[in-house]
């Protein structure tokens, strides 16, 4: 029988969700001290954002800068995170941007006081637990990074992609405001959304699924399944924002207490090695990944194909049409295929997977992929 709770339930202790709720962050900051740090993406200044959110800081908070310079986010950027935190000593750290953004932030503040390197780390050394607050406000939807404990990161050298992850790590404040949604491009809401999807729809079939995480995603599901192609056509429309963001937000908060699938186990090694958006990675994975599990999760396929209003997998390929996501691998090569397929086999999310994977299944997958 389905357990209703996870073992160990963690979730954000707090949530602002309304448009224009960046304004709070320094407000809110300043409770756990004077000195922080904040770590932005593009849309902070794009938008004038940043501006404004100075404008209204409390006096007395020292507020120290660091932009993240964009792509995938890698173990150098939460590196040179960490030596301006610790140069200004800072109390607290947020993230405002993308998910790339967020996860550089979420290392940056679990990591502080950690005695080791972020690579240490990123190969399996124990993380300590985190005294340094962290607070996430996304402006894209999404990764849902603000609503897990969870940092993925690439280590440049090895070319490596994978996650640590601490429960101390998890955001303290989270800032849900749709107004930082309306400078995201159409490719970004496309492969954000679609990244944020196939989170909720892994979640939810996921071995770890319980009774809680379940709500959580059928409504994700339903949510950006509905909202996604209006908010592509125009990013300003704030009631498909609001839906968007909160649906992004509802299957972080499913996938950190009910972990993901092959999907996921597929899309950290192939994104690192083809340099696609991750987003559009798993909206790649995902046709071959439902086919193959389908068999292994009962009534649940119909379900979410009532959540989206027909068919799942013809929903999925109308959605991404109609986002123009193509097939990112159609005759590309794969050069170190068994690597790869070792990655996937090990990853924690291949672990979860409703259906046992074997190396012939991978390797299946990666034909269709790179057929």
């Amino acid at each position: 029988m389905m357990k209703t709770l996870p073992e160990n339930l963690t979730l954000p202790p707090r949530t602002l969700a309304r448009p224009g709720a960046l304004k709070d962050l320094l407000k809110e900051g300043r409770a756990f001290g004077r000195r922080g740090l904040l770590v932005h993406g593009r849309a902070l200044t794009a938008g004038g954002a940043l501006h404004a959110l100075r404008a209204a800081s409390p006096a007395d908070v020292e507020l120290t800068v660091w932009a993240h310079a964009g792509g995938e986010p890698t173990l150098d950027d939460v590196e040179a995170a960490l030596a301006v935190a610790r140069d200004r000593q800072v109390e607290w750290v947020a993230g405002a941007g993308g998910g790339s953004t967020m996860d550089v932030a979420k290392a940056c503040a679990g990591l502080l006081h950690s005695p080791l390197p972020v690579r240490a780390y990123h190969d399996g050394a124990p993380i300590e637990e985190s005294r340094t607050p962290f607070l996430a406000a996304p402006s894209t939807a999404g990764t849902g990074s603000e609503a897990t404990f969870v940092s993925v990161l690439t280590n440049s050298a090895t070319g490596v992609k994978k996650s640590f992850r601490h429960p101390s790590h998890m955001a303290r404040l989270v800032l849900l405001d749709p107004e930082l949604l309306a400078t995201c491009p159409p490719a970004v809401i496309a492969h954000s959304g679609m990244d944020a999807l196939v989170q909720a729809v892994e979640s939810y079939i996921s071995r770890g699924a319980t009774g809680f995480s379940d709500m959580l995603a059928i409504t994700a599901i339903r949510l950006i399944h509905g909202r996604l192609t209006a908010l592509h056509r125009n990013a300003r429309d704030l009631d498909a924002a609001t839906d968007l963001l909160h649906g992004s937000y509802l299957a972080g908060l499913a996938l950190s207490n009910a972990r993901l699938g092959i999907v996921h186990g597929l899309a950290h090694p192939l994104g690192a090695r083809h340099h696609e958006p991750h987003g559009r990675v798993c909206a790649a994975c995902l046709p071959a990944a439902l086919e193959f599990n389908r068999p292994a999760i009962g009534g649940k396929y119909e379900q979410m194909s009532d959540a989206v209003g027909s068919d799942l997998q013809e929903a999925v390929r109308r959605l991404t049409e109609a986002l123009g996501i193509g097939a990112p691998f159609s005759g590309k090569t794969l050069d170190d295929r068994q690597a790869l397929i070792r990655e996937t086999l090990a990853s924690g999310s291949t672990a979860a997977n409703p259906r046992p994977v074997s190396a012939a299944d991978v390797d299946a997958m990666l034909t269709r992929l790179f057929e």
